[in-house]
């Protein structure tokens, strides 16, 4: 049998586990292991300049891949810097594996340089976590942490490694398990068959039938089911925002987004349905706004994975605990056998309604294009759909007004293609998972939407874009100043504008060209076009689109707070 020291075994455990990329920043706690990874040619790392951006990059590799990323870290701040973006996975469930480096074994718990209890201080945000004290263990303890966090409901799992158990001058036994089992760990293969023709026997007697599908969906890699059983049934259908690109987004059966700041047109339909299938979804607040008055006439019935998902916030009438891909494939083929779907009569007036609440508002989401001389945020995200449409692109959004405004009119036909923090609300994210999109799809189109509060949270990284030739396009929508938060003050605040300001930022174009990118600043509306099929055409660089955007303009609709969910304001002066 081969021998390996601990560090060989990280590194080769990572290799025979077909991890491509690790994404990290080394020290002194890790550095047997980063000697290993000197000495083979398997994977490629990448040396961020911050460990937060390491795993935002490995979390955006997951996203758009559907396979766990890997960061490597080393003790004490290098470990503790990772855990905003820990949470953000985990908020999100995102599978990806952390490695951290320790203290040597003896001095874990003296104080000693560099010392945290890493396991301790991520475990309320980890779907799992291991202190490796045994060289031996380390094959196992890889292959464990890669199953835990891509099956059942998905999520970052932390191994903490004592800078002994590396040593590169003992060696061990190395064998790579091929299957692992965990006595306590077993998620669901399957939907069970009585809950699911119960839940089809209410989806043929629905009236005003609606579906709700989440991120599950997209974890799931369920889209081709939800977008079969959907057109069979003929009902419409609405995506939160992390389930946006689950189903065909330019799609006639689409309705738009849902929630806090979701179309008229769905939020509408969800009140008034009288069935709600709520695919791979968690009932999140930014949907339902108050629980107590959440869809009242409806019957639900809530498919997810995670059982503790279910019921947690609005009670299910039908809960199906299972694989979404699994449960949709067993609920079509027994509407198919059944024969029956739901009733002509019904469906046509509750496509007439829709249509009507589509028509009333001028479309999913309008807005005022002003006098033109302006540019207004809305219309960037239009135009950015249209240089890229027919392309396969990749849309990476970091947090606030720019994140709404992408996913509002930026329509996503393809699952994993809109990468964005919802759960955790990470400003910071962007930039760096744009680069992880970028580094696995070289060939394809990929934006980052974000404002100038989120891009300098981890603009750094821009250092790592040069190195690595990772030629994203960054938009800007640049309106000098927080506008989310602007926005509530404006709405409860009487515009009282506290500490959301940017009074002072930096010219954007010359620090990208500092860089050793390119910088463009677009303020003529004229010119945004021309710009931007400028920028998309430098294939070989990244772009650095610093665009100034109306600072009033605010995100709408926006449901009004304690109210159900037709609740919106619809303007600054108009409200359902």
């Amino acid at each position: 049998m081969e021998q390996l020291s601990g560090a060989d075994m990280v590194v080769r455990s990572l290799a025979d586990e077909g991890v491509e990329y690790i994404y990290g920043y080394p020290g002194g706690a890790l550095l047997h292991v980063y000697d290993a990874l000197f000495r083979q040619e398997a994977i490629t790392h990448i040396l961020v300049r911050h460990e937060q951006a390491a795993t935002h990059m490995a979390d955006g590799y997951a996203r758009a891949t559907g396979k766990p990323g890997v960061a490597l870290v080393t003790s004490g701040p290098g470990a503790t810097n990772t855990i905003t973006g820990i949470a953000t996975a985990y908020m999100d469930s995102i599978p990806m594996v952390i490695i951290s480096g320790q203290v040597p074994s003896a001095f874990i718990g003296s104080d000693m340089f560099q010392e945290v209890d890493m396991v301790g201080i991520s475990r309320p945000i980890v779907k799992h976590s291991f202190l490796v004290k045994r060289a031996e263990d380390i094959p196992e303890v890889i292959k464990k942490a890669f199953y835990l966090a891509q099956t059942g409901r998905p999520g970052p799992v932390v191994v903490d490694i004592p800078k002994d158990i590396t040593d590169i001058s003992k060696k061990y036994d190395y064998q790579y398990p091929e299957t692992v089992q965990l006595r306590s760990y077993n998620p669901p293969t399957k939907g069970h068959k009585g809950q699911i023709r119960k839940a089809v026997e209410l989806i043929q007697q629905a009236k005003k039938p609606v579906i709700y599908a989440g991120g599950g969906v997209i974890l799931g890699k369920a889209s081709e089911q939800l977008t079969a059983l959907a057109q069979k049934l003929n009902v419409p259908v609405t995506n939160t925002l992390m389930g946006l690109g689950g189903y065909p987004g330019s799609d006639k059966q689409f309705v738009g987004m849902l929630g806090m700041h979701g179309s008229y047109c769905a939020n509408q339909a969800m009140h008034h349905a009288d069935l709600i299938l709520a695919i791979g979804v968690r009932f999140d607040d930014r949907v339902t706004n108050n629980t107590s008055k959440f869809c009242p006439e409806a019957k639900i019935i809530h498919i997810d994975i995670d059982p503790a998902s279910i019921s947690k916030t609005v009670p299910a009438d039908v809960p199906i605990v299972g694989p979404v891909d699994a449960v949709l494939d067993t609920m079509i083929r027994q509407i198919e056998e059944t024969g029956t779907g739901i009733g002509q009569e019904a469906l046509d007036s509750w496509w007439r309604q829709i249509h009507e609440w589509r028509e009333e508002r001028g479309g999913l989401f309008p807005y005022d294009p002003g006098d033109g001389k302006i540019l207004k945020p809305q219309q960037v995200i239009e135009t950015l759909y249209e240089v890229t449409k027919g392309q396969d692109t990749y849309i990476t959004s970091d947090v606030g007004q720019h994140q709404m405004f992408a996913a509002q009119y930026y329509p996503f036909d393809k699952p994993n293609r809109w990468i964005n923090s919802g759960g955790l609300g990470t400003m910071g994210f962007g930039l760096p998972a744009a680069m992880g999109v970028k580094l696995s799809f070289p060939d394809s189109q990929v934006a980052c939407v974000t404002g100038e509060g989120s891009i300098q949270m981890n603009i750094q990284e821009l250092s790592t874009c040069l190195q690595y030739d990772l030629n994203i396009k960054i938009i800007n929508l640049n309106n000098q100043s927080l506008g989310m938060i602007q926005q509530w003050q404006d709405m409860q605040y009487r515009s009282r504008y506290a500490h959301s300001y940017m009074e002072s930022l930096p010219d954007f174009v010359k620090l990208a060209e500092s860089y050793g990118h390119v910088g463009m600043k677009i303020a003529d509306p004229a010119m945004l076009q021309s710009a931007m099929e400028e920028a998309f055409s430098l294939k070989d660089r990244l772009v650095f689109m610093d665009i100034q955007v109306d600072p009033s303009e605010h995100v709408y609709p926006m449901q009004i707070k304690d109210g159900h969910m037709a609740d919106m304001w619809l303007s600054k002066t108009e409200r359902t």
